[in-house]
């Protein structure tokens, strides 16, 4: 059986981003973020739920995240759900799911004042891809030839030629719609 794991969500930070670093000093970035979902109900009514998800960011892209997003923030999500066990301090086992973000993109709108300066490189809707290994990047294939020009279309026939068979086609007065 085939296995699957991508998770795609848009909403709001729920609170800042708050940055971290491991031992071996890779930046790790967590936030909440809180989707909203609007639906008319049976009886007609509008209904609303929000949907509260916990997500973590490594690497660079924390390092950015962490710079320019702020409680409150649009921002659109692409990763992996991950399945975290613990036992609390009372005994009790705990668990939950958290979002691993592999990429992400800011989103216009939404309150929150942000960090972010306005003459910073990064702009509404840029993503920001996890990094890959370290293995160097391919080099990009030289760009191609521009195709030809088409040539223009061939002229249809004169209707003189043209012979139809048939009964003739009935007037738009005798069409029943």
């Amino acid at each position: 059986m085939a296995n699957f794991n991508k998770v795609i969500l848009a909403g709001n930070l729920t609170r800042d981003p708050q940055l971290s670093y491991l031992p071996s000093n890779t930046p790790v970035a967590e936030f909440g973020l809180a989707i909203n979902r609007k639906w008319k109900g049976q009886n007609g009514e509008m209904r609303e739920e929000t949907c509260f998800v916990e997500c973590s960011c490594y690497g660079k892209q924390a390092e950015t995240l962490n710079q320019y997003m702020s409680k409150g923030r649009p921002l659109l999500v692409e990763g992996r759900l991950q399945f975290q066990q613990w036992t609390a301090k009372d005994g009790t086992k705990r668990s939950k799911l958290k979002v691993v973000v592999e990429q992400f993109q800011f989103l216009g709108g939404g309150g929150g004042g942000g960090r972010r300066p306005e003459d910073s490189p990064a702009r509404e809707g840029q993503s920001y891809p996890a990094p890959e290994s370290a293995a160097p990047a391919p080099a990009a294939p030289p760009p191609a030839a521009p195709a030809p020009a088409a040539p223009p279309p061939a002229e249809p026939a004169p209707a003189a030629d043209f012979q139809e068979s048939g009964p003739p086609a009935p007037a738009d007065s005798e069409i029943p719609f």
